[in-house]
């Protein structure tokens, strides 16, 4: 298997399932369900959640917050985000950790990327909470900085989507989708796959992306054992 690290950024918007705020047990189950699957390959599992489910900071700041603070209440959201999927990984029988950027023992540990790998190696999912600890970065960014910090051998971008288009397909029927693409292209077609902070820092530092859509069960495992869903992003 080409994959023995990953880093999995999870969409909080998509934790609301079929509700229109919080988080769905059933969505959470599905995770957690899809990532012991994973961790059953012997694939060692880093994970960032956003927080879009419960507070997004760019949503306060347009309704009158304080960037900073909103963004500080968007880290708090990724927390508790994290702290439910492990809450589910543990009733699975996955053994998991949360870290977090931002000093909150005990709630989780303090997040470096020794403590990472010491718990990667030993076995355990790590789930790592409050992005990067500092407003104006998205959680993008913060899944792009941890997978490279731990040295991953891919960014899995889970979301609501197969993938990336050529446009919008739920915008334009006629959009259709890469297997493969490479960053200049995506640079070049003026692509938003995700925050451009994030993808620059991936392609620099040679960390692959692939996006997929996490909300279909299985697909997890699907990619990681080499199966064509979602797009490669590569140099």
């Amino acid at each position: 298997m080409q994959y023995k690290r990953i880093l999995l950024k999870l969409s909080g918007e998509s934790l609301q399932g079929e509700q229109k705020y919080g988080i769905s047990m059933e969505q959470l189950r599905s995770y957690a369900v899809q990532i012991k699957q994973a961790t059953e390959l012997g694939v060692q599992i880093g994970i960032v959640i956003g927080g879009g489910n419960i507070f997004r900071g760019l949503q306060g700041a347009k309704r009158g917050f304080d960037r900073v603070k909103g963004d500080q209440m968007g880290m708090l959201a990724t927390i508790i985000n994290s702290l439910g999927l492990q809450a589910v990984l543990a009733d699975e029988g996955v053994k998991c950790k949360v870290l977090t950027s931002i000093r909150m023992e005990p709630i989780g540990e303090y997040y470096s990327k020794d403590k990472a790998l010491e718990y990667l190696n030993a076995g355990y999912v790590v789930i790592i909470g409050g992005g990067t600890s500092n407003p104006y970065f998205s959680t993008d960014t913060a899944s792009a900085l941890r997978g490279i910090e731990i040295e991953a051998d891919g960014f899995f971008k889970g979301t609501r989507v197969d993938g990336i288009y050529t446009a919008d397909p739920e915008k334009d029927p006629t959009a259709t989708k890469f297997d493969t693409i490479t960053f200049d292209e995506v640079y070049t077609r003026n692509l938003k796959i995700m925050d451009m902070t994030a993808f620059t820092l991936c392609k620099e530092n040679g960390l692959n992306i692939i996006v997929f859509d996490m909300d279909t069960e299985g697909n997890l495992m699907k990619v990681l054992q080499g199966e064509n869903i979602g797009t490669l992003v590569h140099k």
